[in-house]
């Protein structure tokens, strides 16, 4: 006997029929007539072949078959009730996974305290963060593999994404505490002329920045460096001085930089959440991009 096909109101009356011992008291639980309880037992009787109760006019009662039955439909409906309620937590956002893509210095300055606050509503949501490049972040929303990503907008690179814009990113010097250039208010990117230029790589996202505002005056850097960290180190051991933006920060040590603000131009980068458009996200991928947007859409970077 195999490929048995029994369905759930057929399990359930079995189930009501076998605590009650009486058709009629059953129906009334399930609030059918008694002869449509009646065919949910037949059909299941006629897909297994088989007597399940035994009935007269005074009593039913099981059969041996049924006996065995009711214990594997027990476990099948709860396992089934236990199912739809991790499937509702899920639709509702109470339960999933969320997989967030983001520069590494957006995911330092925004995503931990979005986290921390999103814990406390959503204790059974997972969120998966992994730290790229900016075109990685947009390749992983664009092929689905991340459900948001946190970067710059991606203008021709990476089509079908929807770029929520959150906030501007202000670049400024860094230098050590030493140099003289950690005394004044505000410099002009024309410093760079004269100093040794630490440049981050090629495919960091504060390139698109440097290069446009300084490749016809400052045309090969002195320092390529793919690591942010390390163009913070760099500066701070006196190799040189750079122009990043304010988040890039968090992922240094300050201790013994100075950041002074840029003008002539006053260069920003744009950051927002990236998503695929006409695609639908899960509930506690919703709910997150709501808080994060809610929280900080429009804040300055401090």
């Amino acid at each position: 006997m195999t490929n048995i096909r029994l369905t759930i109101p057929e399990l359930e009356a079995v189930l009501l029929v076998a605590d009650n011992l009486s058709f009629r008291i059953a129906a009334e639980k399930a609030n059918v007539s008694q002869p449509a309880l009646s065919r949910r037992i037949q059909g299941a009787e006629s897909k297994l072949n088989t007597t399940l109760f035994d009935r007269d006019k005074h009593r039913v009662t099981l059969t041996d078959a049924g006996a065995e039955l009711v214990p594997i439909a027990t476990r099948v409906i709860s396992e089934f009730q236990d199912s739809l309620s991790d499937l509702s937590e899920f639709i509702t956002g109470r339960r999933g996974v969320v997989n967030i893509w983001a520069l590494p210095s957006v995911a330092a300055a925004i995503l931990p305290q979005a986290a921390q606050t999103f814990q406390q509503t959503h204790p059974q949501v997972r969120l998966v963060v992994r730290a790229a490049s900016a075109g990685q972040v947009a390749q992983a929303v664009s092929e689905g593999i991340a459900h948001m990503g946190f970067s710059i907008e991606q203008t021709s690179s990476v089509a079908g994404l929807s770029f929520m814009p959150l906030l501007t990113d202000p670049f400024v010097l860094i230098c050590p505490k030493s140099d003289p250039l950690a005394s004044m208010k505000i410099v002009d990117w024309k410093v760079f002329n004269n100093r040794p230029f630490v440049s981050s790589g090629p495919i960091s996202s504060i390139r698109h920045v440097t290069d446009d505002i300084l490749a016809k005056s400052v045309p090969n850097a002195h320092y390529v460096i793919d690591n942010i960290s390390v163009v913070g180190a760099m500066v701070a051991a006196g190799a040189g001085i750079a122009a990043v933006p304010k988040l890039a920060l968090r992922l240094m040590d300050t201790s013994q930089l100075q950041s002074v603000p840029l003008r002539s131009p006053a260069a920003t980068r744009e950051i927002g959440i990236l998503s695929r458009k006409n695609k639908s996200l899960p509930a506690a991928a919703t709910h997150f991009y709501n808080l994060v947007k809610d929280s900080w859409k429009g804040r300055d970077v401090k």
